[in-house]
């Protein structure tokens, strides 16, 4: 066979909207909105969530939405994940050193807000996309989404040879759902991780950066009542099963080998590791199955301390951490877990290091 185009992740672009302390927004919102036995409870869920700081397009200290009709929220939605994501997609293009005209295919993820059209179209619009670019949403897959994205992305990239665009936005301080007597444990957990951001990252046929090798997943669907998000009239409603970090550790490390052996290498050649912090007894479980290192996961708790947890950008942010140490990892694998319950995983390698970047020949 003759020459293959390596889909390698070339720019990557971050927007945060503002930030806010756990501890401010804990004595200035949520103190409140959670009454009675619910409320020591929800003190302790906070304190013990390994966030410190999150951010958040609407937030309770200024605002509060928890009863606000899912229509309303919609287009405050529009108003707050537009610019947030024009911002991310204008600086992953220019890491990457390309223009919006320059993007064959735009994949969008989201599972906080619905739009028609949505933003693919409308940030194709503003940013100058060309006509002819394919565009993909990806809507509902929560927290995993970017993997999905990634390989859409760079499945375009090896088929085209041409570059593809993944957007992943989104806005759960939208969606804090209204006061209730009843202790609802799910709510309490989801109200003290969840955050805001939008990450993008630009694939291109070939080049320096990392090099997407595969994206791979397991679903076990009969614990697929273990991770919900429903909408509701008063927004999007999460729930979330004490029991998930039980059905990742069955499946994780068989995912990961199985993964590393398809490419000739093993765990411990694995020196970056970005893996999505549904919380801080997933990273734990994660670790433990791994036999990782002390610091093996600190990138990924390092950016729950700072960021919560985003959903489905959240593993691009733990990407872009590592990307920018003092001496970037060589080889990364990411992790990430949702509704289904699903288990994603992808293996990149740094390019133009030591060997030639670009192309290999099959």
């Amino acid at each position: 066979m003759g020459m293959v185009a390596v889909p390698v992740i070339a720019g990557l672009g971050t927007a945060h909207p503002p930030s806010a302390a756990q501890d401010d927004l804990w004595e200035g919102f949520f103190s409140k909105h959670f009454s009675g036995s619910t409320r020591a409870l929800a003190q302790r869920i906070f304190a013990h969530s390994g966030v410190t700081r999150r951010q958040a397009a609407v937030n309770p200290l200024l605002e509060d939405v928890s009863d606000w009709p899912t229509e309303r929220r919609m287009r405050r939605y529009l108003v707050e994940a537009l610019p947030l994501g024009k911002e991310a997609v204008g600086r992953a293009l220019t890491a990457a050193g390309l223009s919006a005209g320059d993007v064959g295919l735009f994949v969008v993820c989201s599972c906080t807000g619905y739009a028609t059209p949505g933003l693919d179209i409308l940030l194709a619009r503003d940013l100058g996309m060309a006509p002819d670019t394919q565009r993909l949403f990806v809507g509902h897959m929560g927290c995993y989404a970017a993997l999905p994205g990634l390989g859409a992305a760079s499945d375009f990239v090896t088929a085209r040879g041409r570059p593809a665009l993944l957007l992943c936005a989104e806005l759960t301080s939208l969606h804090i759902q209204p006061s209730s007597a009843r202790v609802d444990t799910q709510q309490i957990v989801s109200h003290a991780l969840f955050s805001d951001a939008a990450v993008a990252a630009v694939v291109v046929p070939g080049g320096r950066g990392y090099a997407l090798r595969e994206v791979t997943s397991v679903t076990d669907t009969s614990t697929a009542d273990h991770m919900t998000w429903d909408v509701t009239d008063t927004g999007f409603r999460m729930g979330l099963s004490p029991k998930v970090p039980q059905v990742l550790s069955t499946h994780v490390r068989g995912l990961v080998e199985g993964l590393l052996a398809r490419h000739g290498t093993t765990l411990s050649e694995v020196d970056g590791w970005a893996v999505h912090p549904g919380g801080p007894r997933i990273l734990n479980v994660v670790e433990r199955e791994l036999a990782l290192p002390p610091e093996g996961l600190a990138a990924s708790r390092a950016t729950l301390d700072e960021h919560g947890n985003c959903s489905s950008p959240t593993v691009l942010l733990i990407l872009d951490r590592l990307r920018r140490a003092a001496s970037p990892p060589r080889r990364v694998v990411m992790l990430a877990f949702g509704p289904g319950l699903t288990l994603f995983a992808a293996l990149l390698e740094r390019t133009g290091v030591g060997g030639s970047p670009g192309a290999v020949t099959l």
